[in-house]
């Protein structure tokens, strides 16, 4: 075996297409997007054969920090099988040396392994023997391990949820897999002739993506972060955006109607007293949609929703959502995520990752208890990776690190101000 640095982008994307526990997340595509919008530089490893074969590699995102030093986070662990541990083992090594001749300081990794599956409460009932196995490789190997956190403390989610769609034979079981309370509002879509994209592109998902963001707490990305993760993850065929339009003007011209006729049916008194309750109740649900489809009775197409989606082979994650206040009223938001199952099941995925979620179903942290409520109603399999672990070649730099970076940004603002 032998270590090398600077992969050649197709040997590495040729290894990355026919591994089989590939992450969107390491993919040739975001290594450009990163290296692009976030100040990071990509940098491809790996370990050849006698036969120059690669039988390992990783991307490792390279952050410089003042004087030189260096810091390295390598996105969903790297592509090898961990349980190889004479591999693993003469991989760490290696890095280690890099990190010493480049002034590295540590690596950080958090491999896509699952460490357990969970009941509806978070707790395990299942523990995956490989992964404890792994586990204690790593710390043998001088990994550190940050910890079995319930929340959204390290840089990817601990927990997700995970359809596996090998299982089913047709559309159907799944249909029955899913809450009837989500399938009741995925049905009460078709309603509204929503219009389904499933080769969209990111124009409109910058501002779609802005109340989700504030919503949710989380720190929302640059319109060029989108715009450069749909260009790479198109070019290497590793993303896939899935859209929901609809027409304003026949929405709200097709409701004003409906809305119409019935109330003059109820001013004649052309219904019986069966079905008067039911007929007030939709006039009231009338009137409140007619309020809704206002803002948008001028726009003949509109998005109302999107979704970036991440692939690596036959996998597929996710990533990111964006809706208006249009897209939440007419259930387009449940809709995408049941094509994105559809389609998962028609193009023999093997499986769809919801992307992340908590350990601890109750929390009210943020709006993450509800979240996870939300994504659990989809089915599928409750979820715990087995979490970060640093690879640290300067132990004392590593120590007061975050104290170091927490002073020079406070310095930088000032100089900026």
């Amino acid at each position: 075996m032998k270590f090398v640095e600077n992969i050649a982008k197709d040997k590495y994307l040729k290894f990355f297409n026919n591994f089989k526990y590939a992450h969107f997340l390491q993919s040739y595509a975001w290594g450009c997007t990163i290296e692009e919008t976030r100040g990071k530089k990509a940098q491809y490893l790996g370990v050849i054969d006698d036969n120059d074969n690669l039988i390992a590699a990783t991307l490792l995102l390279e952050k410089t920090l003042p004087f030189g030093y260096k810091y390295y986070y390598a996105s969903r662990g790297y592509l090898l099988d961990f349980n190889d541990t004479k591999l693993l083992q003469f991989f760490t090594k290696n890095l280690k040396k890099y990190m010493q001749k480049n002034k590295g300081i540590y690596i950080k990794i958090n491999p896509e392994i699952i460490y357990a599956y969970l009941d509806e409460e978070g707790k395990r009932i299942k523990t995956e023997e490989n992964a404890l196995s792994i586990y204690k490789s790593l710390l043998d190997l001088g990994y550190l391990h940050q910890g079995f956190v319930k929340l959204y403390e390290n840089n990817e989610p601990r927990y997700s949820f995970r359809r596996n769609l090998k299982k089913y034979n047709n559309i159907e079981e799944i249909n029955k897999s899913i809450s009837k309370t989500f399938m009741k509002t995925v049905n009460r879509s078709y309603n509204y002739n929503l219009k389904v994209n499933l080769d969209a592109n990111v124009d409109s998902f910058f501002e779609l993506n802005k109340s989700n963001a504030m919503k949710d707490g989380f720190i929302q990305y640059s319109d060029q972060f989108y715009k450069s993760l749909y260009k790479y993850g198109k070019k290497y065929n590793n993303i896939l955006v899935f859209e929901i339009s609809v027409n304003g003007k026949e929405l709200y011209k097709k409701t004003f109607e409906e809305y119409n006729n019935l109330k003059k049916m109820l001013d004649d008194k052309e219904i019986n007293k069966k079905q008067l309750a039911n007929a007030k109740e939709k006039i009231i649900r009338l009137e409140k949609d007619l309020k809704t489809f206002e803002n948008y009775k001028n726009e003949e197409e509109c998005t109302i929703c999107s979704m970036i989606n991440g692939i690596a082979n036959d996998m597929m994650w996710t990533m990111y959502i964006g809706n208006n206040q249009l897209g939440e009223y007419l259930f387009a938001v449940n809709r995408v995520y049941y094509e994105t199952i559809i389609y998962c099941f028609n193009h023999n995925f093997k499986f769809l990752d919801l992307y992340g979620t908590v350990g601890d179903p109750k929390t009210t942290y943020r709006n993450l208890g509800g979240l996870h409520d939300y994504k659990r109603k989809f089915g599928g399999d409750y979820i715990e990776f087995i979490g970060e672990f640093d690879l640290v070649s300067k132990k004392f730099i590593y120590k007061i690190l975050p104290s170091l970076l927490k002073c020079y940004r406070s310095l930088y603002k000032v100089i900026k101000k």
